[in-house]
């Protein structure tokens, strides 16, 4: 008795296969990785180390005798470097997922997509598939900059652990997840891959500098703090110093999640409903 092949396969039908594809591409090619940690990395060398906020307050500022407490006050760290190190980390994590939309259009370009859908495969599935490839770049990626990080002079914050370490993995996979959806909620219907470039090169800077990741929310014009207070690079940023540089503060964290969680499932909710309707070859 030959089996038979079922008609209905479930929604997750396909989803390890085409996830292990858009793996697979980045792992065979080794400079894809050294390329998506080199710019982080530039930033944080000629950034955090050439900063010198030392002797800016002293010699510009006239801070007198001992300014932890003024770095305190600003960066709630005696170390910049450390400081802006969290941000490089989410802006990181920005970087890996734009280039969601554009894989998407280049699917559709080279007739891939069109070959998927014409398979059991659900349109939502493929695009679980590129939030979850990206998603697990940026938290490996993510890893190899923090570890390479603690060699030029991070500092962890003493109680960091096992629990501070899954809670970083959490918060990088919610502001990938978030981010690469709308990347892709951009790209469900485009056949060309320009406007995607376009796209992700207008706003990569302005969402930098639009958050927190550089320097404290507190030291931003009033008119940029709309856009801070909804960028969700602010809240990751925070939600990782909250766990890896600071001492926890519950009650912060608990809101830099909230926000985190709410902004991720809304966009992955609207792009998986817009896949099943407009995602086409």
């Amino acid at each position: 008795m030959y089996a038979t092949i079922p008609r209905n396969p479930g929604r997750l039908h396909g989803l390890w296969a085409l996830t292990y594809r858009e793996l697979k591409k980045w792992f065979n090619e080794p400079m894809l990785l050294f390329l998506s940690i080199f710019q982080p990395l530039l930033w944080m060398g000629l950034f955090g180390k050439v900063i010198d906020f030392n002797a800016i307050l002293v010699n510009y500022l006239g801070v007198p005798g001992d300014f932890a407490n003024a770095l305190i006050r600003l960066f709630g760290t005696t170390d910049y470097f450390s400081f802006m190190v969290v941000g490089m980390i989410t802006f990181l994590a920005y970087l890996t997922t734009l280039y969601s939309g554009i894989s998407l259009v280049l699917d559709r370009r080279t007739g891939f997509l069109g070959k998927v859908l014409s398979t059991p495969v659900a349109r939502e599935t493929v695009v679980l598939s590129k939030v979850l490839s990206s998603t697990i770049r940026a938290v490996v990626e993510a890893l190899v900059v923090l570890v390479i990080a603690l060699f030029l002079g991070f500092r962890l914050a003493p109680t960091f652990g096992v629990v501070g370490l899954l809670g970083f993995v959490a918060v990088i996979s919610l502001l990938c997840a978030g981010l690469s959806s709308l990347f892709l909620l951009t790209a469900i219907r485009s056949k060309e891959w320009e406007p995607q470039v376009l796209v992700a090169n207008l706003f990569s800077l302005p969402l930098l500098f639009a958050s927190n990741a550089l320097f404290p929310q507190s030291m931003l014009p009033g008119w940029l703090q709309v856009v801070v207070r909804i960028n969700p690079i602010t809240y990751a940023t925070d939600a990782l110093r909250q766990l890896i540089l600071y001492p926890l503060n519950p009650t912060q964290f608990a809101v830099d999640l909230a926000y985190l969680v709410t902004f991720t499932l809304l966009i992955f909710v609207g792009c998986t409903l817009l896949s099943r309707r407009y995602l086409t070859q």
